[in-house]
């Protein structure tokens, strides 16, 4: 069954798909020579920006998240769509053995079945288990070390309303796990955005834009600089991806966009640059003009002063 103005499908023991939203989620599963385009204009970009990073020394890795939908369709319960067509498989495809693409589908896929779920039930997101095991492959591409009790670090439990649940009438509940990982790393630096919204105590509602510089100096540290764009799947905050690559490297700088900011990687000068990106944010190509900086002034007053005067919210994290 779907609910939520059609948005959100219903499939078994509970679990929820998002099938529309601003990106029209669904719409991804139907191929056509529209998305066959703007894929093979994915791929473009992705073998460009291999390049640019190559020039300058930088090894450059892309990973994109796959959707509940792709991973899960077991759990659908009838809804009428065709995984094989999802756009990180056909990426991956287009991308085969290219050192410069990760496909992340086809683990996922191949531990769904395991003891823990890698998605949440009621979430667009993946669990910590989903985000360990895509963590892992990347360190492994990567040719870096996992610390050893990464995976044990200690977890805070809780039972929360999350993003798919609360658009249907019964709001269902889910208990959620998020990993304690700060250990040895510790942010060094947080852009204005970001410090803005926190000073507010508003810092769930900060998306992109936020940006954050994380050190570790713990001697089994990875000595390599990474610098990471991504999204939610990531987060500033230490308990996703950008956590576990902390705890992993000696510097890591995220910054939330899917844009890339070239004048920033260049005065970084990172070893590894990393773009992390949610399947359905594939829908729009991104221009690679993207300003940190620029970014960044929106928090020293004037957006969030606009928004204390309009009583505006700023954009929702899925943006769905």
């Amino acid at each position: 069954m779907s609910a939520g103005r059609e948005s959100v499908h219903v499939g078994r023991d509970g679990w929820l798909f998002l099938t529309g939203g601003t990106n029209r989620v669904l719409d991804r599963y139907r191929g056509g020579l529209r998305h066959w385009l703007l894929l093979r204009s994915w791929a473009r970009l992705i073998r460009a920006r291999a390049r640019r990073a190559e020039r300058l020394g930088i090894r450059c890795l892309h990973v994109i998240v796959p959707e509940k939908l792709s991973v899960y369709d077991d759990r659908t319960d009838g809804l009428r769509y065709d995984p094989a067509r999802a756009s990180t498989r056909r990426l991956a495809r287009l991308l085969a053995r290219h050192p410069a693409y990760l496909d992340l589908l086809a683990p996922l896929r191949a531990a769904r079945n395991g003891p823990v779920p890698l998605y949440l039930r009621t979430d667009t997101h993946w669990t910590v288990h989903g985000c360990l095991l895509a963590y892992r492959e990347i360190m492994r591409v990567l040719g870096a070390i996992p610390p050893a009790d990464i995976g044990a670090r200690p977890k805070i439990v809780s039972d929360e309303l999350m993003d798919l649940g609360e658009k249907l009438r019964e709001r269902p509940r889910e208990r959620i796990e998020r990993f304690m990982l700060q250990r040895d790393a510790r942010r060094v630096e947080t852009g204005p955005l970001l410090a803005a919204y926190e000073a507010e105590g508003r810092d769930r509602e900060v998306h992109v834009g936020a940006h954050v510089v994380y050190r570790n100096d713990a001697p089994a540290a990875d000595p390599r600089r990474l610098v990471l764009f991504g999204d939610s799947c990531a987060h500033f905050d230490p308990f996703m991806l950008t956590g576990l690559l902390a705890e992993s490297f000696c510097e890591v700088h995220f910054v939330w966009s899917s844009g890339l900011d070239w004048d920033y990687v260049e005065r970084v000068r990172p070893d590894i640059l990393l773009f992390e990106v949610a399947e359905r944010f594939l829908a729009r190509l991104p221009k690679d003009d993207f300003d940190v900086a620029v970014a960044g002034q929106r928090g020293t007053g004037g957006r969030l002063a606009q928004i204390r005067r309009d009583g505006l919210k700023p954009q929702a994290a899925a943006d769905q």
